[in-house]
């Protein structure tokens, strides 16, 4: 069974297993979801070996951290605790008398033995070079050297960005001489770092100005629907804005659109306290012994009378039970996926009318029938919306749909508490989002899109509302790796607005680190280096360098002029030369790095519209631009040239995307405006021999080869809507051989998971990342 297949299973079983406690979640959140506690892990120290001649290395050993608090100990010890080698750099012998020509010339001396020292050091061991970096800077600083200091500490963009000084930096840039200032422009390097300290220091004074530490206190005055939506988020209550204006709507029925801020206040308060009185439901273990693990009681009812026997109605994630009086026992009701109709009747008794809610199963021949009283109009709102969540989650093969109906849950009933009126339950129905999709506009969807898909995950649960997937990248795993040496999983890396990247873990699809921010601009490109490094290329024309274990990004290349758009690998012939990958920049520029020095080794510039990617075939460059793809020299010398094909150039289009077949001979493109794939032979590159029409396709987003299959995101449209779709062309017979309804959105972004999986990811409206067998 693989790391896919268990994920579904654990999401979707519902398996009995017992657990200890219950634990209700903290559903002050975009949605309540039971979070497995995560361990702490330790990032390890690498050693940095000694310079000949210049020390002796001292054994360091760090105290012992546990990786693992299920892990410790009562002897404390540490056994086999790794040493670190620690680097000492001998300083020269300082001048007795402090005059000032012995001071310089003591500069003088110490920046010479950093230089030899820089010359020496291993190129892989970016740490210590970093250090000597930073040490021949603050050198030259202090003796009046700005330029060189400058260089020094641009340096460090290439070894760790950790201790870049930047306020010295932007002081030493502030107090060039006229003179200088010219000699640094004219050094692309240093005009670069110039300007980002510059701008850095603009952009914090504005970052302090609008986003100080906010502590929330109740509003004081009428709330328009925009302060509300923030006086919610800033609450912690809930985060995405289309929930939070539908709870806008539930609070204003019936009355001018705002809010009262005693109406707040009320709400607020009851939303605390159904918060609290959750977390206090304890269970008896007979009872939990029923549940699943993580499964937690968030509603429970009055003691009333049902079909059952007397009790209360208790509301989990997954399923209604009831919860005897007397010696409490536990009955099932139903699961949420079972439900086949939920309505209100009545029951006489005496001479009145009592209002019952009846329940009919899938699994059950009778009916459940409560007499919920006064509450059953909330009880009957409250189920239909987690039994349209379910079916919805069940359908899309995405959980958090099921996370979401139990947040709009449980807002309907602080709605409910906090009105306290006739309008009451109709507020609340304005909040019943799930069960109103179902009876407006049910979507279906197709059976082939159902067999193919996996699961969905969101890397925008944390955001105030969907981020588009820009790039996605998909690292394989290490079986060798330790719990001490880092995670060995493989990862899922996905890039979003404004410079974000969220990572998963990919054997079981949890969030493992909520939010890496490299700059603030949009990321066009990701790659994958060692299993230890990520290069993500920005809008903004930095490489930024992800440490894979430490999450962290310490190093930025800055050689592009315009924003970086693709990279491309190149394969070792063996294991003596030096790993080279390509970079290219929507001004055509591609430059050639050498990966463990990162340094430029060639540098060229191509005449087109936008570069936007580029590929290695057995040594050869291919480049895509809008207005065509080139084939390249080992030299980069422009070798053959790709036209837009004729038949399209009526109407205004560019490529988008493309790929090689090299055992065929052929090149399969698309374009961003066409709804067809062009198949041309690399012999013959004038026109294309085949052209593959996708049905309901509005333009080709993006392709990848999967095995012996070509998958083609697209826009296009199903049932009438516009969606996002992903076309599986068979490369051999040149047919469709699938067509998914994949996103809301438009396809922007696939990769594969070692040729098992196919993984995408859609545009703003969407946002959503879908996980897709291939067979």
């Amino acid at each position: 069974m693989d790391s896919f297949t268990r994920m579904e299973q654990s999401t979707r079983s519902e398996a009995q297993r017992p657990r200890s406690t219950p634990t209700p979640t903290d559903h002050a959140g975009d949605g309540p979801q039971a979070q497995r506690p995560r361990e702490p892990t330790e990032q390890t120290a690498r050693d940095e070996p000694a310079q000949p001649g210049e020390e002796q290395p001292h054994a360091c050993a760090p105290p012992h951290r546990h990786t693992s608090l299920k892990k410790l100990t009562l002897d404390g010890g540490a056994p086999n605790a790794p040493g670190r080698a620690t680097k000492a750099f001998k300083l020269p012998e300082f001048p007795p008398p402090l005059a000032y020509h012995y001071v310089q010339s003591y500069y003088t001396e110490l920046i010479g033995l950093l230089g030899k020292a820089i010359a020496s050091a291993p190129a892989e061991n970016s740490a210590l070079l970093a250090r000597y970096y930073y040490l021949r800077g603050l050198m030259n600083t202090a003796s009046g050297r700005r330029l060189d200091a400058l260089g020094d500490f641009q340096n460090l963009y290439k070894t760790d960005m950790d201790i870049f000084p930047g306020e010295l930096a932007r002081a030493l840039a502030e107090s060039l001489p006229r003179e200088e200032r010219a000699l640094a422009e004219r050094r692309p390097e240093l005009r670069r770092l110039i300007s980002r300290v510059t701008d850095e220091q603009g952009g914090a004074e504005r970052a302090g100005r609008d986003d100080g530490v906010k502590k929330f206190q109740l509003p004081r005055t009428h709330m328009q629907a925009d302060d509300f939506i923030r006086r919610v988020q800033e609450s912690g209550i809930v985060r995405d804005v289309g929930t939070i204006g539908r709870l806008f709507e539930a609070l204003t029925v019936g009355q001018q659109k705002q809010v009262d801020p005693e109406v707040f206040r009320v709400f607020y308060t009851f939303w605390k306290e159904t918060e609290a009185e959750a977390q206090d439901v304890h269970l008896p273990a007979s009872v939990i012994e029923h549940l699943d693990t993580h499964e937690c009681v968030y509603k429970l009812s009055c003691s009333v009378k049902t079909s059952h026997g007397v009790g209360k109605i208790a509301m989990t994630q997954k399923r209604l039970f009831l919860l005897t009086e007397g010696r409490p026992g536990y009955v099932e009701i139903t699961k949420f996926r079972d439900i086949e109709e939920v309505k209100i009747s009545s029951t006489s008794f005496l001479l009145l009318r009592i209002p019952s809610l009846k329940i009919k199963s899938s699994l059950r021949k009778e009916l459940f029938e409560a007499n919920l009283k006064s509450e059953c109009d909330l009880w009957n709102l409250m189920i239909k919306e987690m039994w349209a969540g379910r079916k919805m989650a069940d359908d899309h093969k995405d959980p958090q749909y099921m996370q979401m109906a139990l947040t709009n849950v449980l807002l309907m009933d602080a709605v409910v508490g906090c009105l306290q009126s006739q309008k009451a339950i109709f507020a609340a129905s304005k909040l019943g989002y799930f069960d109103r999709m179902k009876l407006e506009v049910p979507m279906m969807v197709p059976k082939t899109t159902s067999e193919t898909l996996k699961h969905k995950i969101n890397p925008s649960l944390d955001q105030t509302s969907p981020q588009a997937v820009d790039v996605l990248l998909y690292t394989p795993g290490q079986l060798s790796v330790s719990d001490a040496d880092g995670d060995g999983n493989p990862k899922l890396w996905c890039a979003l607005s404004d410079g974000k990247v969220v990572v998963f873990d990919a054997a079981s699809w949890s969030m493992q680190q909520n939010c890496v921010q490299v700059g603030s601009s949009r990321l066009n490109c990701m790659m994958g280096l060692d299993l230890h490094q990520v290069w993500i290329g920005s809008q903004d024309s930095v490489i930024y360098i992800i440490n894979a274990r430490s999450m962290s990004c310490n190093k930025q290349l800055t050689e592009h002029r315009n924003e970086v758009t693709a990279f491309a690998l190149e394969e070792r012939s063996d294991k003596y030369n030096a790993i080279q990958a390509y970079s290219c920049s929507a001004d055509g520029t591609v430059i050639i790095w050498d990966v463990s020095t990162l340094e430029v080794r060639k540098q060229f510039r191509l005449t087109c519209d936008r570069l936007q990617s580029i590929q290695l075939f057995n040594g050869t460059l291919w480049c895509c631009a809008r207005d065509c793809i080139m084939e390249l020299r080992k030299n980069g010398v422009l070798h053959r040239r790709v036209s837009i094909p004729e038949h399209v150039q009526s109407k205004p289009t560019a490529f988008s995307s493309f790929t090689l077949l090299t055992e065929r001979d052929q090149l399969w493109t698309g374009c961003a405006d066409v709804g067809e794939l062009c198949v041309w032979h690399t012999r013959d590159l004038t026109k294309p021999f085949q052209r593959i029409p996708l049905q309901d396709c509005t333009g080709v987003t993006c392709m990848i080869r999967v095995k012996n299959q070509i998958w083609v995101g697209c826009r296009g449209w199903s049932q009438g809507k516009a969606r996002g779709k992903i076309y599986v062309v068979d490369a051999e017979r040149h047919i469709v051989e699938k067509e998914l309804v994949a996103h809301t959105d438009c396809v922007q972004a696939l990769c594969s998971a070692e040729n098992r999986y196919v993984l995408s990811g859609s545009a703003c409206d969407d946002g959503k990342i879908a996980i897709w067998k291939v067979e």
